[in-house]
């Protein structure tokens, strides 16, 4: 029954992470005058990015006298700016085959203004950057950006007047440096009147577009885009863990600038079709879905802070996270404490009932917790091993080329990190006692030595990860012996991780407290209502929480690995994790543990195959033959 109960929950829990995942449809020119049209849109987009316009090539040119005609027809006050470029930036353009002598060494922004009611309330900004690097006609990035910014200023005009006023920057320069974001924000007059930031961009041609950045101290902040983003067509995709990592990344946008000013607002960008980032970025290919997507949900908060009373200041922080795109939860950063003690409290109950129902002890619930050590262990390894079989990490990558191939096996590369995990969170499920513990302990070995090997020898992760999986594994005595410590040790350990995330980032910590509560308020339940765990009526709400739980992780993944995953596949293994707790009361019964791992074994050698697929799917460019100097 239990089997049943598994595949029935993992399947609908596929099913909701992928409707999660889609983009809405796009509006054509029949929408209504005050909503966002992606045909509007794509009649700028493919002007735009007719041909690559990095600075100082004559398509920059044309692209900013075309800019500057459509800025004056929608009724905005137009002006340009100009400033020097850094000699970094200088360099970094000659590089990548461009002319920074072309452009006289300086960036020129385009500005525009449309006027609110009362000119002495804080303005609010729509910034994106209409340069391209030269080898990228851009249609992503950040042509999109730029053509939703002018069918949104369309839209708000049709919507009617609006107290503030609307800043329009479209930035230059921003590939080479974010010099045309330092230009303004370091001394035009119009900089100390804007209160709010709404920015746009793009890593890749599709997907849902991500809000990942805010100012700090964004409480306020967050509280208007919960009420204003849901509004959006495909409503919203954002949580403060991405917020947290992005803080911590070399990189940045032009939003970079006036963050660090103490400004408030919203960063969004789209990262899927990661094969068309800075290549084969054209309008044919470009998701229409997408543009749809970032364009109302710029549209809707664009509204929203024009129109506010006040503007977000900088305050407290919070912890934040969509569900399923259509709420966004939200609590301050001390609340995460209270809901720890919350699980803890459940968890504690229904520990207590399993002992005196089910004979749970605790020395079970240690090697429940160890079971969950060596998952994430031999799932760090394995990802490691899998991934590489695509092609070095972008740190070993010789070119730009290189670079811009591996992104392009970024599908194959999640695919077989997905599925490295699903085999994982089998083998579990099928009774990690019930391997053979030599067999495992070697080909973990093995993997750890393709690893190291192929993703270079000092990564103590990797080494670190492969003694305590080879350890636990021959160890099978350290197995969890019943349903119920297996369950109640993985709960544990996600909390332990939790309470650890909430002490150093709270930000962050939602990801492991939220799912924890879910399964220790599933754990309470069925402790009452069932604990066998052998009836309906206890299987059916652990199912539940685990096709919610897992649905809201699948939907949570793909972002991730897709932003952080070329490097760090691993990623998925702690997510993993939580949906490993979320499932782990419906592992099959005995007699199905042989053929249940044999089908996790299957699993892996598929993920590992299509990973190594990647490699033929997407080529390496071949170098260009040596010149002669002789």
């Amino acid at each position: 029954m239990r089997l049943f109960w598994l595949v029935g929950s993992l399947a609908l829990a596929l099913l909701i992470g992928v409707l999660s995942l889609q983009v809405p449809t796009p509006a054509g020119l029949e929408a209504p005058a005050t909503a966002f049209s992606t045909d509007r849109a794509m009649a700028d987009v493919r002007e735009l990015a007719q041909r690559p316009h990095p600075v100082g090539s004559a398509d920059h040119a044309r692209v900013r006298m075309f800019l500057q005609q459509r800025m004056t027809a929608l009724g905005l006050q137009t002006s340009i700016q100009t400033g020097p470029i850094s000699r970094g930036s200088a360099r970094y353009l000659r590089r990548m085959g461009g002319d920074p002598e072309a452009a006289n060494f300086t960036a020129t922004n385009l500005i525009g203004v449309l006027p609110g009611r009362n000119p002495a309330l804080p303005a609010v900004a729509l910034m994106a950057h209409y340069d391209t690097v030269p080898m990228s006609a851009g249609a992503a990035d950040d042509s999109t950006g730029v053509a939703a910014i002018l069918e949104t200023v369309r839209a708000l005009r049709a919507r009617g007047p609006a107290e503030r006023t609307l800043v329009v920057l479209f930035t230059d320069a921003e590939e080479i440096g974010l010099d045309g974001a330092r230009i303004f924000w370091g001394g035009h007059p119009l900089r100390d009147r804007i209160g709010a930031v709404i920015n746009l961009e793009a890593r890749g041609g599709g997907g849902r577009a991500m809000m990942f950045e805010t100012g700090r101290g964004a409480a306020d902040t967050i509280a208007l885009f919960s009420r204003a983003g849901v509004r959006a067509d495909g409503g919203v995709t954002a949580n403060s863990l991405a917020g947290f990592v992005y803080e911590r990344m070399p990189n940045g946008t032009d939003f970079t600038i006036p963050k660090d000013r103490g400004v408030q607002g919203l960063n969004l960008a789209f990262i899927g079709r990661p094969e068309q980032y800075h290549a084969h970025s054209g309008a044919d290919v470009l998701d229409r879905g997408s543009v749809q997507h970032i364009g109302s949900q710029t549209l809707e908060n664009a509204d929203a802070l024009l129109r506010a009373d006040a503007l977000p200041a900088s305050g407290a922080t919070t912890v934040y996270a969509d569900l399923f795109g259509r709420v966004v939860v939200s609590h301050p950063p001390a609340a995460g404490w209270g809901l720890l003690a919350l699980a803890l409290g459940l968890l504690g109950a229904a520990a207590w009932r399993a002992r005196k129902r089910a004979g749970l002890t605790m020395a079970d619930v240690g090697r429940g917790a160890l079971d969950g050590l060596w998952f994430v262990a031999a799932g760090l390894v394995l990802t490691q091993a899998v991934r590489t079989l695509a092609g070095p990490m972008s740190g070993r990558a010789d070119s730009a080329e290189a670079y811009y191939t591996l992104l392009a096996r970024l599908p194959w590369m999640e695919a077989g990190a997905a599925l490295t995990v699903l085999a994982l969170v089998m083998a579990v499920l099928g009774g990690r006692k019930r391997a053979d513990r030599r067999l495992t302990a070697v080909a973990l070995a093995a993997a750890a030595v393709a690893a190291l090997a192929l993703g270079g020898f000092g990564n103590p992760v990797v080494i670190g990860a492969s003694i305590v999986a080879i350890g636990l594994s021959l160890a099978p005595g350290l197995a969890a012996r019943t349903t119920w410590g297996g369950w109640t040790g993985l709960i544990a350990l996600t909390l332990l991780i939790g309470a650890a995330a909430q002490t150093v980032a709270p930000e962050a910590a939602f990801l492991f407290i939220w799912p924890g509560l879910l399964a220790a308020v599933a754990a309470a339940l069925a402790s009452v209502l069932d604990p066998g765990l052998t009836r309906a009526r206890s299987l059916a709400p652990i199912a539940v929480a685990a096709t919610l739980g897992v649905g809201w992780l699948i939907g949570l993944s793909h972002p991730v690995f897709l932003g952080v995953g070329l490097d760090l596949p691993g990623v998925l293994v702690l997510l993993g994790l939580l949906a490993l707790m979320l499932v782990r009361p419906l592992s099959p019964e005995q007699g199905a543990a042989r053929p249940w791992l044999m089908a996790a074994l299957a699993v892996l050698v598929l993920g590992a195959a299509l990973s190594g697929w990647a490699r033929l799917a997407e080529p390496m460019p071949v170098p260009p033959p040596a010149v002669d100097g002789a």
